[in-house]
């Protein structure tokens, strides 16, 4: 069965600035919680709609994640211990400053899709963005993957969502 999570989070930041900083891989492990372990094993950018392909290795450019890149992570399975998971995402949607999608390729769940998406917001005279997340997701693992949804997984998404919009504002608030 699919199941169905969304967040949203508020920030006095420009949408412009915020869709950068979410459409550049690298920031991945800076906004998951210490406690998953998250690191960047590799990554094969191809660049969205307008950017031109950068072949150097040292550029000033942010590598940004546009439609058929691929993001491989290494996570912790279960916080603390040293067993560890490999996620691979596909990018398969992106709209300049609007949202980008990704699917998962491989990894823990039988089937996942990210979307984010990005929505200029003024409040109180302020302007900002409002970013929210949309996760389709399916357990698998037939009635063991009911149990662990219905009793872990949601409240680990819950949990690592809190932590997350945390981070994003500590670190685009600078």
């Amino acid at each position: 069965m699919i199941e169905r999570l969304q967040f949203e989070q508020w920030i006095p930041v420009p949408i412009e600035k915020t869709f950068l900083f979410f459409a550049n891989p690298a920031n991945l492990p800076r906004i998951m919680p210490p406690s998953s372990g998250v690191e960047l094993l590799e990554v094969k950018l191809v660049p969205p709609p307008g950017i031109d392909r950068v072949d150097s290795t040292v550029t000033d450019a942010a590598p940004l994640a546009g439609i058929g890149s691929e993001i491989a992570t290494s996570f912790r399975l279960v916080p603390l211990l040293r067993f560890r998971g490999i996620w691979i995402a596909h990018i398969t949607e992106f709209e300049w400053n609007h949202h980008f999608a990704d699917e998962q390729k491989n990894g823990p769940f039988k089937t996942f899709h990210h979307r984010h998406e990005f929505e200029q917001k003024d409040r109180n005279g302020v302007r900002g963005t409002l970013v929210r997340d949309v996760i389709d997701y399916e357990v698998g693992f037939g009635l063991a993957g009911i149990i662990a949804q219905k009793l872990v997984i949601a409240r680990i998404f819950r949990k690592m969502f809190e932590y997350r919009q945390q981070a994003v504002e500590k670190l685009l608030l600078r």
